[in-house]
């Protein structure tokens, strides 16, 4: 086995298959082998899908030694988050509710990947229905950040299998969902890349939602040109998810390695660094000076819009209404099932009258248009993606604890999904005690190409990608 396979991205893997240095049967067997060694300690996958992804691997393997190579997702292997259809297999959301729930065909993102010639290692593991920022699931089991083999700290959520897999090398890269944080959350917290795109961009076709308004499919990577791939293959409009965006997608992986001198950063006074680690917001700030020694203009700005936000989430938000709606049959007649942590909130949303629920989407509709005509003349808002490095599980699963830590780990990145955003998390440093912080650029809507640009330009010039989790402590 290719000694270049322990922690490489996906470019550096689809370049051995490229010219037949290592097979995608390799590959394959090299990720599942890992996954049978440290994954029972880690937890991060529900489901592996052995016998479907070594048959993929071999038909990718005869098509490219047949002359038939379809790009750089050709035999890959790749994780994909628990609510996301793969015919004939579970779709459990993360919930005993839905344990015998079997897809009929595959998700719009799952098809488009296995056009690319990706395959599936195995449905990972997710907070229950999505609904919450910590990564805890009390029916599966939480996913261990790989990061400390000694503490069982929180991964994120709610793409929590999704970012520990990647992070511990159990897959090159992973899907995810964010419908106020839950590609980024774990992003930062397991020292990753996790995009989370314009509402829109990417189909939610074949996915179980959670706010149908805000759901997005993104990657979870460890570099910021991997990121650039799969948002390349997954996005573009699709018949079945009418609020597909209509257009064709730029090509972000031709303007990855453009120039970033003159290009707009701001961090707003406002909003985001409320209760954030000293050590935190020390890495946010020294990564804006490294954008300003790239030729960034890097400045300071207020934004009344932030808080308007604040103010509105004051009142709520329509995830918790739009997900008391969606399962309100299961909570009234199966509530014993739920995780409870996740039917506390959902039952909130019953509180909220129609014609609240419908002035407070109103609020956040205006509060979106003011936002993006204040963000015209900016390239992106640069902030801490959460205010803190990975807690420990056993501080943070407590009924005292829970919703403080909880509402923390959302806040900063929910404000970009409510405001109709774009944004991105990737690392920015470590703290004393070896845990990844995590820098969130914010950009406006349909500028995912920017925001790559930049972050690709900062992972550059920057140590973090080197820098792994000792997972064989795992073992």
């Amino acid at each position: 086995m290719s000694p270049d396979l322990e922690f490489a991205t996906l470019h550096q893997l689809a370049a051995l298959i490229q010219k037949r240095a290592l097979s995608p049967v390799e590959l394959t067997t090299y990720y599942l082998e890992r996954i049978a060694r440290y994954d029972q300690r880690l937890n991060s996958y529900l489901c592996v899908l052995a016998e479907r992804a070594l048959a993929a691997a071999r038909a990718a393997e005869t098509a490219i030694t047949g002359g038939h190579y379809l790009g750089p997702l050709h035999g890959i292997p790749l994780g994909i988050k628990d609510l996301i259809d793969l015919a004939g297999h579970p779709t459990t959301g993360g919930s005993i509710l839905f344990k015998n729930r079997v897809a009929q065909e595959d998700a719009t993102v799952a098809r488009r990947l296995a056009q690319a010639g990706a395959l599936f290692l195995g449905k990972t593991q997710m907070v229950e229905f999505a609904f919450g920022g910590v990564g805890i699931n009390h029916h599966y089991g939480t996913p261990w950040n790989p990061w400390d083999s000694f503490i069982h700290r929180i991964p994120g959520g709610s793409s929590s299998g999704s970012g520990v897999c990647v992070a511990a090398d159990l897959a090159p890269a992973a899907l995810g969902s964010d419908t106020g944080g839950s590609v980024r959350i774990p992003a930062s917290f397991c020292g990753l890349v996790g995009l989370k795109t314009t509402f829109g961009r990417i189909s939610n076709a074949g996915v179980l939602p959670l706010d149908s308004t805000l759901d997005s499919i993104g990657p979870l990577t460890r570099s910021v040109r991997d990121a650039a791939l799969l948002f390349q293959v997954l996005a573009g409009p699709d018949p079945a998810d009418p609020d597909t965006w209509n257009q064709p997608c730029e090509d972000v992986m031709e303007e990855l390695d453009g120039e970033v001198d003159g290009m707009r950063l701001c961090l707003p006074r406002e909003y985001f660094w409320k209760d954030v680690d000293p050590e935190v917001e020390a890495a946010v700030k020294q990564a804006a000076r490294t954008f300003a020694d790239l030729g960034v203009r890097v400045d300071e700005i207020s934004l009344k819009e932030l808080d308007e936000l604040a103010q509105l989430r004051s009142r709520g938000t329509p995830i918790a209404v739009e997900a008391y709606a969606r399962f309100r049959e299961h909570l009234e007649h199966r509530l014993d099932q739920f995780d409870p942590i996740v039917s506390a909130r959902m039952l909130d949303g019953r509180r909220m009258s129609a014609p609240d629920y419908f002035e407070l989407q109103r609020a956040y509709a205006q509060l979106r248009r003011r936002t993006h005509r204040s963000l015209q003349q900016v390239d992106a808002l640069l902030t801490p993606t959460t205010p803190f490095a990975a807690l420990p599980v056993g501080e943070v699963d407590r009924e005292d604890t829970y919703t403080r830590v909880n509402g923390l780990c959302l806040r900063n990145t929910t404000a970009a999904n409510l405001l109709g955003l774009c944004a991105l998390s990737l690392p920015c440093g470590f703290t004393r005690s070896g845990l990844p912080i995590g820098l969130q650029l914010i950009g406006r809507p349909w500028t995912e190409a920017r925001l790559l640009r930049l972050a690709h330009a900062y992972e550059q010039a920057t140590p973090w990608l080197k820098q792994h989790p000792r997972v064989e402590l795992f073992s």
